[in-house]
């Protein structure tokens, strides 16, 4: 058995469909992945998983949590009865200029949700007029709610655009200079994965392939700290988005064998992993940006193969949009 150890700390993710397709969302969200929502079950299941994984806070995330506001009540309640604190919901705030607003924030009081995260940036921008997470903001300080934007710090560079409605990729080039893309996603610290794999594919320089294939194994792979939960129950690592398992074998044991492709990367690194995909018909180029750029390209190929720990679906959704 393959062991992760104790999980450190998480989030859930209620959905994959989202009202926006970010340049940088790490789990390639966007408004065509498959609908549907967490189940009852499925939170149950989760939340008794996590308590056993050691886990006592969660986030909730998506997807966008919002697009069903009854689930994200039912989602909320399930980790009050079952002793999980919930640290925050995350959300663009698309949501925020409707008639309900002030009602759903009360609800979530009621369940004693303590905050939201409200994303607010440049990316965000392009299906989301910014003047939605600034109202939203301000819903929650009048109904008593907590809140933070994430990141504040893009408000300076967000006043000199039009409020109220969305930009392209053109238009806020125009305004806030051709680096715009650049230059958010370092402010942003990414890391790379999802659809934030376009950006580095084109900002970043580019290496020999010998440099990013050593036997090392992947520490992100390996790692419990910001990792997700999806709506199936699966463990997605922090680092290698595309990735996931039942989180029952996350928390209790991965039998051996089971997951070639987690294993190469678990024993080996990239370099095992690419000697895995040669035997599986891959061809490398010659350069890439980076190790993760490499492992993400590999993968990628891979998810055509069927192997059950690659969300075929999500590579696919990450080189769209950008």
């Amino acid at each position: 058995m393959l062991s992760l150890g104790n999980l450190y700390h998480g989030g859930i993710m209620v959905n994959y469909r989202c009202t926006a397709a970010c340049r940088h969302c790490l789990y390639a969200c966007s408004p065509t992945r498959r609908a549907g929502y967490v189940s009852r079950e499925a939170m149950r299941e989760i939340c008794r998983l996590l308590r056993k994984g050691g886990i006592g806070s969660v986030h909730i995330g998506g997807g966008e949590p919002f697009l069903d506001f009854q689930g994200l009540a039912m989602a909320v309640e399930e980790l009050r009865d079952a002793g999980i604190t919930l640290d925050y919901i995350e959300t663009n705030a698309f949501w925020a200029a409707g008639a309900d607003g002030p009602a759903m924030l009360k609800r979530l009081r009621s369940l004693e949700v303590e905050a939201l995260c409200i994303s607010v940036d440049p990316f965000h921008a392009e299906y989301v007029p910014y003047a939605l997470p600034l109202r939203l903001a301000k819903l929650c300080e009048k109904n008593g709610l907590g809140y933070f934007l994430w990141k504040q710090q893009f408000l300076p560079a967000l006043s000199r655009l039009d409020a109220v409605k969305t930009h392209s990729r053109a238009g806020l080039e125009a305004v806030l200079g051709d680096a715009y893309i650049s230059n958010t996603a370092r402010l942003y610290g990414l890391r790379i994965g999802g659809r934030a794999v376009n950006i580095e594919g084109e900002y970043a320089g580019r290496g020999a392939l010998a440099d990013f294939t050593d036997s090392k194994p992947c520490g992100d792979l390996l790692s419990t700290g910001h990792f997700h939960v999806d709506a199936d129950c699966c463990f997605i690592p922090p680092g290698c988005t595309g990735i996931r398992i039942p989180l029952a074998e996350a928390v209790e044991g991965i039998p051996e064998g089971k997951y070639p492709v987690f294993e190469a990367l678990y024993y080996g690194g990239t370099g095992a992993l690419l000697e895995f995909a040669r035997g599986q018909g891959f061809v490398p180029e010659k350069t890439y940006p980076s190790r993760c750029g490499l492992c993400f390209r590999v993968r990628a190929f891979l998810a055509g193969k069927g192997f059950a720990e690659l969300d075929a679906d999500h590579y696919e959704e990450s080189l769209k949009y950008y």
